[in-house]
């Protein structure tokens, strides 16, 4: 899923999210969703962040080079009867374990190819290179094929595996989690009447652009329709009935489309300006619209909604501009380019992060559950790192890839939490 508003080259899709609750967000602090009247200290979210002994090592080391983004350190160890220390549906009455063995596949792709080759020439962690990386996948899936419960599986990864952990955006493990998803649109192969807001393939030329490149305001016009007046006349792809709709796909970097035909195509990331993403939550909030507190995705829609005028304002502000391709009902696909896998793919900063690597996150997360409503649970989930973002930047930042759709896009709207991420390497 190329995610949105990359830095030139083959970034992506997206933020995780989605990016879309970056639009906004007071942080809420992981540590304030463990209820210390039922779990006892040694069980708590805490113990999950960098042990001070390991930041105080690093932080009286003699200052000869940058500080390393991943920090080694031991598996945790789980508490008894502490379900979220494990990734429980693996093995659930309805497995999960298909899903990570085809994200895991698609890694082990990746990692034999040129790309991942030249992308880990000069990783900047001692100690991690494609090879320890594609060796810890291979033996972890062999693992996950003969254990047959989360915690045979956790003390296997205990034995055999080291942890490398993110420092996060505090030094102590801190990482902000945000998610995304595939939206199901409507749309129209030729504009109409009714479908009026188009999407754009790349420009052929756009390498020749002088810089820096046009703006947003200047490509498509305040009102989104004025793209056809200047250099975007002819790439229009596909045309949309709401002006929110491809500044929306442009978030999420691709989409699923429902055409008026009758059949179904997608679109994905294919290039951008070269603008930073400019937050549409922050700016609502900076003028005293929305209070940042508690802003989510929902807030900002329903805003809209009932201020549709005020779109013309707030989504010229961001300067960036995504472009795309039509993959005719291919899945999304992330940075690395293999397709993303729901709630086993993330995206991270692949200038900081490994890309293809085998990573555990831990964090709150919405689901819907039996009566319809959200409700959030502190998970632990095996994921791999496939993905990045423009607006998925430093070590404190994880997008986490929710699938395609309502439900989806429902819950990335309300995702955001701290938690923490490790990577498994072997020994």
């Amino acid at each position: 899923m190329k995610k949105i508003f990359a830095e030139l080259g083959k970034f992506h899709n997206f933020i995780a999210i989605s990016v879309l609750v970056v639009l906004s967000i007071s942080l809420l602090r992981m540590q304030s969703l463990a209820n210390p009247e039922l779990s006892p200290p040694e069980c708590r979210v805490k113990k999950w962040d960098i042990p001070m002994p390991l930041t105080s090592e690093k932080q009286n080391a003699p200052v000869q080079q940058a500080k390393p983004v991943l920090i080694q350190r031991t598996p945790v160890t789980c508490c008894e009867d502490d379900a979220s220390c494990v990734d429980e549906v693996l093995y659930g009455k309805v497995s999960d374990k298909k899903a990570l063995l085809t994200a895991i596949d698609r890694s082990l792709q990746y990692l034999q190819t040129q790309a991942a080759a030249s992308a880990y020439q000069n990783y900047q962690v001692s100690g991690i290179s494609r090879d320890r990386v594609l060796k810890s996948l291979q033996r972890f899936r062999e693992i996950l094929l003969k254990t047959n419960s989360p915690t045979e599986l956790h003390q296997a990864i205990e034995r055999e595996f080291i942890y490398y952990q993110s420092v996060g955006k505090d030094n102590k493990g801190a990482v902000l989690f945000t998610a995304y998803y595939e939206p199901l649109y409507a749309a129209s192969r030729v504009p109409t009447a009714e479908y009026r807001y188009p999407v754009y393939r790349l420009p052929p030329d756009i390498n020749s652009w002088p810089k820096p490149h046009p703006t947003r305001l200047q490509l498509e016009g305040a009102d989104g329709l004025q793209g056809a007046k200047g250099k975007l006349r002819g790439l229009e792809l596909f045309w949309f009935r709401d002006r929110l709709e491809p500044y929306m796909v442009q978030i999420q970097g691709s989409a699923k489309l429902q055409l008026t035909d009758g059949t179904q195509t997608s679109i994905g990331y294919a290039g951008n300006t070269g603008y930073n993403y400019k937050s549409v939550g922050r700016e609502l909030a900076n003028d005293g619209k929305l209070p940042l507190e508690g802003m989510t995705m929902p807030i900002i829609l329903d805003y809209f909604q009932k201020h549709p005028q005020e779109l013309n304002i707030y989504i010229p502000r961001d300067r960036s501009f995504v472009f795309f391709q039509e993959n005719h009902g291919e899945p999304a696909q992330g940075s690395i380019n293999v397709p993303l896998t729901a709630e086993r793919s993330i995206a991270t900063d692949k200038s900081l992060m490994p890309p293809g690597a085998l990573a555990l996150i831990r964090a709150s997360i919405p689901f819907v559950n039996s009566t319809g409503s959200m409700e959030e649970r502190i998970i632990s989930r095996y994921v791999l790192d496939q993905d990045t973002g423009g607006a998925i930047k430093g070590a404190g930042r994880v997008d986490y890839f929710l699938g395609t759709g309502k439900i989806p896009g429902d819950r990335a709207g309300v995702t955001v939490s701290n938690g923490q991420l490790f990577y498994l390497l072997l020994k």
